[in-house]
């Protein structure tokens, strides 16, 4: 069984068990996470999908912890003028264990 979830803006496809990374919730370590935008369900010969969200179904998933991404180089240069610009960016993420998919 496995569903597809909306949050931060992104979509994710999850399974119970799972381990993933993703945007930083505001939640401590060990808290439990409801995620009620659900895209679509599937398992046991059923597919939902919702219009835009499947009504009812729900994800369960649990804080691991808050960590950071890796940090990514951003670099600007134009060439012949003697412009470059170095900067840098470490995205805030959240560890996240499903528990639990419900229809």
């Amino acid at each position: 069984m496995y569903a597809v979830i909306k949050t931060g803006s992104k979509q994710h496809k999850v399974s119970e068990g799972e381990v993933l990374s993703i945007e930083k919730l505001t939640a401590e370590k060990g808290t439990e996470v409801v995620f009620d935008e659900v895209l679509m369900v599937s398992g046991d010969n059923i597919v939902k999908i919702g219009k835009p969200f499947v009504e009812g179904a729900k994800v369960f998933g649990q804080v691991i912890e808050q960590t950071k991404g890796p940090k990514i180089q951003v670099f600007k240069k134009k060439r012949r003028k003697g412009y470059h610009k170095k900067t840098g960016h470490r995205q805030e993420l959240t560890s996240m264990k499903i528990t639990k998919i419900a229809i």
